[in-house]
């Protein structure tokens, strides 16, 4: 998994709703380890969407066979250093918040996601990374998490503050997509930090 800025998509849709875990009218989301059985999802999340073939470090995502390698090599494994779950809905993956650069010294850790367009503006991605921030705080030990987000991303910017991260500064050309250098907005989340009001999503 590629560390860096996961499009967020995220700006829309009542606080909370996607997070009961299958609550009110939504289908059950959850987040939970990816399997190769995961492998369709993926690759249908990734085919036509520019920016998650950029952000999945441009892999080979074109066939079932080549999805499920992936997620052998990347998303599967778990620990001790990053950790990658799947946000599913209604058994479905339909993106991922990564947790990675782990530093069991400082307790930090370093956070990412992204979510499938077709699943974009209803607050899934708020309930995730709220969910999974959660779970790094109880079963990592971590204190300090930290994200990014291009400073032309408004939508990952909404993800983030709605999910309890404030903006921390600006990092100038701290990510490239080809030839193309983007500034980065950093936010951080401790542990010590009020609640964000918002439901997370259960891990699995």
């Amino acid at each position: 998994m590629t560390p860096g800025v996961r499009p967020g998509g995220d700006g829309g849709g009542p606080p909370g709703r996607a997070g009961r875990g299958g609550a009110g009218t939504d289908p059950p989301a959850v987040l939970r380890p990816w399997t190769v059985d995961d492998a369709p999802a993926l690759r249908a999340a990734v085919a036509g969407d520019a920016d998650l073939v950029r952000q999945t470090g441009g892999a080979d995502l074109s066939t079932d066979a080549a999805a499920a390698a992936h997620i052998r090599r990347h998303l599967a494994p778990h620990g001790p250093r990053s950790y990658a779950l799947a946000v599913a809905v209604d058994g479905l993956a339909v993106g991922n918040v990564g947790i990675g650069a782990v530093d069991e010294v400082h307790a930090t850790a370093w956070v990412s996601y992204w979510l499938a367009a077709t699943h974009r503006g209803r607050g899934l991605a708020v309930a995730a990374l709220v969910g999974a921030s959660s779970w790094a705080v109880r079963e990592l030990g971590t204190f300090r998490l930290e994200l990014g987000h291009r400073v032309n991303n408004p939508a990952s910017c909404r993800v983030a503050t709605r999910a309890g991260y404030p903006a921390e500064g600006v990092e100038r050309a701290k990510l490239r997509y080809g030839a193309e250098w983007f500034d980065v907005e950093t936010h951080a989340r401790l542990a010590t930090d009020p609640a964000p009001g918002v439901a997370g999503l259960p891990v699995r």
